[in-house]
């Protein structure tokens, strides 16, 4: 073992994950393939640590891990810009969360109508027409072609 290298163990543990999504991130380009020891251990740099947390990061903000391979690799080829296109994949990752927002508020208005109608049944509820429930959009679209099963 080199001075300056850690064991997938220790790179794991230093970023809060495990040995295996080390080993993932490397099958999947997101972590270049370590040095072996002489005894086959991988070998990762310090640095190694830093990426796995930017990694972990980037998934809780939303990003997929392709997109999160793209702007790692964004950033190694930059070649003196400014950024690594952080910038607009952050903002269009805030039009995804806006729209997810907007559908969830959606949801919720319909729940809370359904709740504060005594709505207790789906079947029932989707036979009245008095039901807060969109059972009447899903019934239309069914019949015109629309979106279904």
């Amino acid at each position: 073992m080199s001075a300056g290298t850690l064991r997938s163990g220790q790179v794991a543990e230093a970023a809060g994950a495990n040995p295996q999504t080390l080993r993932y991130y490397e099958r999947r380009g997101l972590l270049p393939e370590p040095q072996r020891s002489n005894g086959g251990h991988r070998m990762y740099p310090p640095h190694a640590v830093t990426v796995l947390r930017v990694i972990k990061a980037a998934q809780r903000l939303g990003f997929t891990l392709e997109e999160v391979a793209e702007l790692l690799e964004a950033g190694v080829h930059r070649h003196g810009r400014r950024d690594a296109g952080l910038q607009q994949r952050a903002q269009q990752k805030i039009a995804e969360i806006d729209s997810k927002i907007a559908d969830l508020t959606v949801i919720r208005a319909s729940l809370t109508e359904a709740v504060a109608a005594g709505c207790d049944d789906l079947t029932v509820c989707a036979t009245s027409p008095s039901c807060p429930l969109p059972f009447a959009d899903l019934a239309e679209e069914d019949r015109h072609g629309g979106p279904c099963c």
